[in-house]
């Protein structure tokens, strides 16, 4: 975090008080070979919800990332003795878009067993994740409203386990123009 801070511009302990009492959690993922992985995910796609995600991986490999060029997947060959760091949503709202939570899946083998263990970090969930004061200015605005980080998740949660006819809540819908953008399709209403 003190390395991120720093690539921002920022004093090293920037993020600190953020994580003075941190949200973690590791899960232990096994994935079976899989005689047809094409018809079978290991992970669907997401993007990690929390601030960083450290995954340790087996030389199996199977985690792929969107590519934002062109929306194609994207293997990652597993490297031994490194971590995989992942960038959350809430670094992608504290730095102003700066950094990008990835979408990223996790495919099967037809063959081997594959383990990957996932150490996630994040702030308290009383914390309110917004765009950080020292990189939003006239030119650069917020580009989120503030949102309560356990509420999000609570909310989140819930609606995993329920058949939506919505999309489930994501950063995105904090996004300043996507309330814009409903503003004015209420006025647009309203006027009716």
């Amino acid at each position: 975090m003190e390395l991120i801070a720093l690539s921002l511009g920022l004093p090293a302990s920037r993020f600190s008080s953020f994580f003075e009492d941190p949200t973690r959690s590791v899960r232990l993922n096994h994935y079976p070979p899989c005689p047809a992985p094409h018809l079978a995910l290991g992970v669907g796609r997401h993007k990690d919800v929390g601030a960083l995600t450290i995954l340790a991986q087996d030389d199996v490999g199977g985690l792929e990332v969107k590519r934002k060029s062109d929306g194609e997947w994207v293997r990652i060959k597993p490297t031994s003795d490194a971590y995989i760091i992942n960038v959350g949503d809430i670094l992608q709202v504290w730095s102003n878009d700066v950094y990008e939570s990835v979408e990223h899946r996790v495919t099967v083998n037809s063959e081997k067993e594959r383990f990957s263990i996932p150490f996630f970090f994040s702030p308290p969930h009383c914390t309110m994740v917004k765009p950080l004061g020292e990189l939003t200015n006239e030119q650069n605005p917020a580009k989120y409203r503030a949102y309560n980080l356990g509420k999000f998740l609570a909310t989140r949660r819930q609606s995993n386990f329920k058949k939506l006819d919505v999309e489930n809540i994501q950063i995105s819908h904090f996004k300043v123009q996507e309330l814009a953008n409903e503003l004015d399709g209420a006025l647009s209403i309203n006027k009716k």
